[in-house]
């Protein structure tokens, strides 16, 4: 006679060789990775608006009752997500002694990173660290090379925040369209725009052009505006810290 799950009240077999019925995994395949890495692909494909529960177990295949099991709300799958993401970000650097390096490691590591999951920044831009375990060491870390560089304590998570509202936009900027700034109809109401714009696609690219092969070894225009405002953040920000 089947024995009957007090869990769930279906019959169930003592058979050792009894199969999983088709369909749904228990809770049990699931874990932490796999719900971040779920979570991921669902919010790359679709936005955090697409990001929902009921679309995760779907993704995951199963039920949104066994995705509870793991994680209570859509809070804590940003937070997976976070945690996640931040541990990617490069902070050996600051391990080196060298804050105005390790600002620079550290900051075009965090761009990449976030330029790769741009649907993601508004939320992640706000939201607490709480709980976090990999983003507070991430954040414990860069603290301590801005306090071992002699920034006063009540400066450095300021300094750290100016960096990263211009890391989250640049990061934006990696996928912008080429053409953004093009004037068309209006180039010759915009003389100074247009012929800023048009010179610095030249300094890009002397050829007049973005040929793929000059693409490297030039660097995009992105990464030519990341640079200059990095540069002058770590310029102004080490002018402030001895004030």
């Amino acid at each position: 006679m089947p024995a009957v799950s007090a869990a769930r009240g279906r019959p169930t077999s003592n058979g050792a060789g009894q199969k999983r019925r088709a369909g749904r995994p228990s809770a049990a395949v699931l874990d932490k990775s796999g719900i971040t890495a779920a979570a991921l692909e669902l919010a790359s494909r679709k936005g955090y608006e697409g990001l929902t529960m009921a679309a995760l177990a779907k993704v995951l295949d199963v039920a949104p009752s066994a995705l509870y099991n793991h994680v209570a709300s859509k809070q804590d799958v940003l937070l997976l997500v976070e945690d996640h993401l931040m541990s990617l970000v490069d902070v050996s650097a600051f391990a080196a002694g060298n804050w105005e390096d390790a600002v620079r490691t550290w900051a075009w590591s965090y761009r990449n990173v976030f330029a790769e999951h741009t649907p993601l920044i508004p939320v992640i831009a706000v939201l607490p660290v709480t709980d976090a375990p990999q983003t507070l060491a991430m954040y414990e870390t860069v603290s301590k090379g801005f306090s071992d560089a002699g920034f006063p304590q009540e400066r450095i998570v300021p300094a750290i925040v100016a960096l990263e509202s211009f890391i989250f936009g640049s990061a934006y900027d990696v996928t912008a369209p080429e053409d953004i700034f093009e004037s068309g109809s209006m180039a010759d109401a915009t003389p100074y725009f247009t012929a800023a714009v048009r010179s610095s696609a030249r300094d890009a690219d002397p050829s007049g052009g973005r040929a793929e092969a000059n693409a490297q070894e030039l660097g995009r225009p992105a990464d030519t505006a990341f640079r200059m405002g990095l540069e002058a953040l770590i310029s102004g920000l080490g002018a402030l810290r001895g004030r």
